[in-house]
């Protein structure tokens, strides 16, 4: 049975006609909601309601529940709308027991639910994986349903995720030091279909966790085999990898604030002669290749008008390359030393040295610039 609300979820994004759904940390309070008052009175509410901290009221769907001495178990299948969300239907449980007087919520991670393992995040080591607002939210409405049926709120709540942890081997958790299955998340409760927060937000996390394990040298890659690449120029352990995808406004904005050492940024000649051009967001649908900024490229690098004209009119970026390359240009040099200059500027002055290595579809690296 789906989590949808049964009311309020008018439903559709305006400005693109997209479903939103709930995050997994709505999905847990709404368990974990369901559970206690179950615990308390000897009924689930179904479908039970809870309070989103920007004061939309979803309801949900119970998929399963039981009650037996001592405790309670709800669960609610996630529903993530129209965003390509891995967790979307997953089966999120919580089994809420009654905990000793004055231990208030106490949070544990069961199958499925991943445990923090590295510094860096909002967590301690140790903690299982259930991010500060989910766990703001379940402290609420547990005091809530206590205060209806007569708790005291001191409760234990285990969260758990059916098949979590196969699924969170499609997520970042493994790199950032979160093992055994997936993390309980969501700052609002709500899923906004390709909105890229939680991408960006995953960006965050990985420069928190690679500085606190003491990393001077990180990378920023569009993709896996980027990934590859600058591992085998610099011999990078997994943690100091950013799978930066096209946000690269994000990894440089986020470095300018918490500095590393030294930022190299990999990836294809084409995403990263955007960025030579100042785009911070190399995604094909938001901006495209700049070629008559190459064929001026072309130009300092020697080219003459009759290679810089059929530059400024090829097919794709590497038409473009390829025609250097046959002239002797140093055409994926002189875009990688424009894109680390780009990227400099967006440091502003943040003390971190930077190069950029702009590689082809098998990897093989077709330019590079200096550190600087």
């Amino acid at each position: 049975m789906s989590s949808e609300a049964k009311g309020g979820r008018s439903a559709q994004l305006k400005h693109t006609g997209l479903r939103p759904g709930w995050t997994t940390g709505a999905c847990a309070t709404a368990a974990a909601t369901a559970a206690y008052t179950a615990l308390l009175s000897g009924d689930f509410p179904d479908p039970v309601t809870i309070t989103l901290p920007r004061g939309q009221t979803p309801s949900f769907a119970l998929a399963v529940e039981e009650l037996s001495e001592g405790q309670a178990m709800a669960g609610v299948v996630k529903d993530a709308g129209d965003d390509p969300d891995v967790t979307h239907r997953a089966l999120v449980r919580a089994t809420v027991r009654r905990s000793a007087p004055g231990s208030g919520v106490v949070f544990r991670a069961g199958p499925g639910v991943g445990t923090i393992t590295l510094p860096g995040l909002p967590l301690d080591v140790g903690e299982p994986a259930v991010n500060p607002v989910p766990r703001q939210m379940m402290r609420e409405h547990m005091a809530r349903v206590a205060a209806e049926h007569g708790g005291s709120g001191d409760v234990e709540i285990t969260l758990s995720v059916d098949h979590g942890e196969e699924i969170a081997r499609s997520t970042w958790n493994p790199r950032l030091g979160i093992l055994g299955g997936l993390s309980i998340l969501g700052t609002t409760g709500v899923v906004v279909p390709y909105s890229c927060s939680a991408w960006i937000d995953s960006i965050r996390r990985g420069v928190d966790v690679a500085r606190a394990a003491g990393q001077r040298h990180v990378a920023g890659c569009t993709g896996s085999t980027s990934e590859k690449t600058v591992v085998a120029e610099y011999g990078l352990p997994e943690i100091a990898l950013l799978d930066m995808g096209d946000f690269a406004g994000a990894v440089l904005k986020y470095v300018r604030r918490h500095p590393v050492d030294r930022l190299t940024v990999c990836g294809g000649f084409a995403k990263l002669s955007k960025l030579a051009a100042g785009h911070l967001d190399l995604h094909s649908a938001r901006s495209q290749v700049d070629k008559p900024l190459l064929a001026e490229l072309a130009r300092t690098g020697g080219a003459d008008e009759a290679l810089a004209a059929r530059i400024a009119t090829a097919n794709t970026g590497l038409e473009a390359l390829q025609l250097c390359a046959a002239a002797g240009v140093p055409l994926g040099d002189l875009v990688a030393v424009a894109a680390r200059d780009q990227a400099l500027s967006v440091l502003r002055g943040a003390p971190v040295a930077v190069d950029v290595i702009c590689i082809d579809r098998a990897g093989l690296v077709v330019g590079r610039s200096a550190v600087r």
